[in-house]
């Protein structure tokens, strides 16, 4: 008995040691370091470095179910051994068309004392790391999640640039939340939210010479969105979960614990300014792509009179005139907005949709998504809460021709919301159909997962700009951060691009500005904002330019920028490259630009001209370009 008793010591002081002294989990250079450890009280932790130095400090892992606590009194295991991930995918939008994703995948088991276990999965990359929890067998008492000890310490030094989380059931006809706020920039961290709901996804981080991008991916419809909670203290940003009113009627609001089931990756892109904003690893970690027929997935622009012309438009003879339109731009769809069921109805839209074909144009349509959860009355609404009615609705439009919805105004991110998303989602997809969410959640790599998913909100976007003149002044620095955080990985229907007047409100932006802003935002269709008067101001080069823009980019490079100051990006088309910046600051700015990789190429460089609303062409060599950018001004270049 004496030997037993040592023997068992023996093993338990094995496993101690081994925990002790496990070699960190290192991306495929070697660059970064992840380190998983037992922590005091029965605690489990990760942390992450780059080059040796601190990033992610120590922080906590776990989740806590009803009936199943896996987050406290935990016992850290022996790790797997390390297994590459090797993945090459293609996308129909995003920064480049065929992507390549390598990462070491290493899975670390933690039991409670009741003998009960999950897995933590890591993965890490050149460009970030990712985690994700793994349920074992689970007791027949275990219910719904209770919260998430997910955490992401920071130095105290470190910066932040986050977006606050909408409260649910506020603003109009209680559509909060929907990803609508202005960012906070450059903020310290710990900096609390002002709103009790939180921060959104993606959130951008500095600490030193590295560069830290939150987000999540593959949700697969069982799990709940999350965010981060309002308060940091300390730099310990931790996960936090949705409102009780986020959901769909007699829906669930968190995920239910079960046997195998999996949460979402948690993401962090780690790295340089330009790591971080070249990375695709939103994507890289979502589910691979369903079944859709590949010559629908049909990226494009589209004419839109909403924007501008707002609700008495939605009217036949206009969307017949914005068809038109439509077509001398050699843009491809045309988006008819709310109400369009009342004010056209199904029998003149079935017209319409003919007469768009007969000059290569496709029409989206306008849902309201709600059911009670809101009190909006725009329509049609209710027409898609179960899967029967979806399947009357979308073959009904299959059968008129209509190529895609847009679908508006959904209750938040409870699990039965995120199970409603994706239902329209597959349902879409089984008779051709593509989709535009509005109102909406942030997509969290479903346009890789549903390619018929075009584009989505989730942003503050143009069309504020028209109601408050606060939010037109606030316009260029909001539009310079977007692209860093919001737009980073996922598709954003932010409805660039105004050249005239906005009803009752002063432009804040330079037309140099407006258009560029369709290269440097990715959306799978951007619906432009401006209308044909408009459009019929602009030089005869403008208006090429904008009939030749390419629809989706085989490649895409971050040249330069600040968070909410400046960007420049350069995004490749076949042999073409369009190089875009804008500058979101009150003084002209010069800035010297490796352009080095265009070589033995010509550029034609569209700019601002000497008033707002002016233009102006000339010539731009590659190499190390000098471009002088107007104070909320923009430029175009494309290269040959």
């Amino acid at each position: 008995m004496k030997c037993l008793v040592c023997s068992i010591a023996l093993v338990f002081a094995s496993a101690a040691s081994a925990q002790a002294t496990q070699a960190p989990l290192s991306s495929p250079d070697g660059s970064l370091q992840v380190k998983v450890a037992a922590g005091p009280s029965g605690s489990v932790t990760y942390a992450v470095r780059r080059a040796g130095v601190p990033v992610i400090l120590p922080s906590a892992l776990g989740l806590e179910f009803a009936g199943l606590d896996l987050s406290r009194k935990l016992t850290l295991g022996a790790a797997s051994p390390i297994t590459p991930v090797s993945e090459r995918y293609t996308m129909a939008t995003g920064k480049r068309r065929v992507i390549d994703y390598a990462a070491n995948e290493q899975r670390f088991t933690v039991s409670n004392a009741q003998g009960h276990a999950m897995d933590v999965v890591f993965r890490v990359s050149n460009d970030g790391v990712a985690l994700r929890y793994v349920l074992g067998q689970v007791p027949d008492a275990a219910g719904a999640m209770l919260q998430e000890s997910t955490a992401f310490s920071f130095a105290p030094s470190a910066r932040a640039w986050l977006q606050p989380m909408q409260v649910a059931q506020t603003g109009w006809m209680h559509t909060n939340p929907a990803y609508e706020e202005h960012y906070r920039m450059d903020i310290p961290v710990g900096t609390p939210s002002p709103l009790a709901a939180g921060w959104v996804f993606p959130a951008l981080f500095q600490s030193g010479d590295t560069w830290v991008a939150l987000t999540e991916a593959d949700m697969d419809g069982h799990f709940h969105a999350s965010r981060l909670q309002a308060k940091s203290t300390g730099g310990v940003y931790r996960i936090g979960t949705p409102m009780a009113a986020e959901v769909a009627p007699g829906g669930a609001l968190l995920a239910q614990a079960a046997t195998g089931l999996r949460s979402p990756w948690r993401v962090l892109a780690i790295g340089s300014l330009a790591t971080v904003m070249d990375s695709t690893l939103g994507t890289d970690l979502a589910a691979p792509a369903i079944a859709f027929d590949a010559a629908k997935v049909r990226p494009g622009h589209a004419a839109w009179s909403w924007g501008l012309l707002k609700d008495d438009a939605t009217v036949y003879a206009v969307q017949k005139q914005f068809i038109d339109y439509a077509a001398d731009m050699r843009w491809d769809y045309v988006l008819v907005d709310a109400d369009w069921d009342r004010q056209i109805g199904y029998a003149k839209m079935a017209e319409l949709a003919a007469y768009a074909a007969t000059k290569n144009v496709g029409l989206f349509l306008w849902y309201n998504s709600s059911g009670s959860w809101n009190k909006t009355t725009y329509s049609p609404k209710g027409k898609l809460l179960s899967h029967a009615q979806r399947e009357q609705e979308f073959a009904r439009l299959a059968q008129m021709g209509v190529k895609g919805i847009k679908v508006d105004f959904f209750a938040g991110d409870g699990q039965s919301m995120m199970a409603y998303y994706l239902g329209i989602l597959n349902d879409a997809a089984q008779h051709g159909l593509l989709v535009n969410f509005h109102g909406a959640t942030l997509p969290r790599g479903w346009a890789r997962t549903y390619p018929n998913l075009m584009t989505a909100e989730a942003v503050k976007g143009l069309e504020f700009t028209t109601f408050e003149q606060r939010d037109q002044d606030a316009m260029p620095a909001h539009a310079a951060m977007l692209p860093f955080a919001r737009n980073l990985f996922d598709p954003m229907d932010f409805t660039p691009m105004v050249f005239g007047d906005v009803p009752n409100i002063r432009r804040a932006t330079r037309n140099g500005f407006e258009l560029a802003l369709p290269v440097l935002f990715l959306s799978g269709v951007q619906n432009f904002a401006e209308v044909p008067a408009g459009m019929a101001s602009v030089p005869a080069y403008v208006k090429t330019f904008l009939q030749e823009l390419p629809r989706s980019w085989d490649d895409s490079r971050f040249l330069g920028g600040v968070p909410g100051q400046y960007l420049m990006l350069a995004r490749q088309a076949g042999e073409r490259w369009y190089v875009a910046g804008i500058n979101a600051q009150d003084a002209a700015r010069t800035f010297t630009v490796d352009l080095s990789f265009l070589e033995g190429k010509r550029g034609a460089l569209i700019t601002d001209g000497a008033s707002e609303r002016a233009f102006s062409q000339q010539e731009i060599a590659a190499g190390k370009a000098v471009i002088t950018i107007k104070p909320h001004g923009g430029f175009v270049a494309i290269f040959n």
